[in-house]
């Protein structure tokens, strides 16, 4: 069945508090899980902006959400998800990293 692009566009708190902040190495261990294995397109955050962006390649709504879960920082988050029309990129993409 054909996979879609998915952008997730999260508010963060405004004051990430210590288990925010504490669950940071947990949420980018499965950042990278999910890179590698294709789910994850590309994944930024600006904790100047509190804002965090992906991409994800999925077949509904549902799965993003489904994936979503798996992540340790989306009950922080005030998200939304939108299906994307179209997503244009370069062949050599950028890497994001919270470090």
């Amino acid at each position: 069945s054909p996979v879609y692009q998915f952008m997730v566009d999260a508010a963060l708190p405004d004051q990430p508090g210590q288990e925010f902040m504490d669950l940071l190495p947990y949420q980018q261990a499965v950042v990278d899980r999910y890179l590698s294995d294709g789910n994850l397109v590309n994944y930024a955050v600006s904790m100047e902006n509190a804002r965090l962006w992906a991409i994800f390649n999925a077949n509904s709504e549902m799965e993003v959400l489904e994936m979503l879960a798996d992540f340790p920082l989306t009950r922080f988050l005030d998200l939304e998800v939108n299906l994307l029309t179209s997503f244009n990129t370069t062949e050599a993409e950028p890497s994001f990293s919270l470090n």
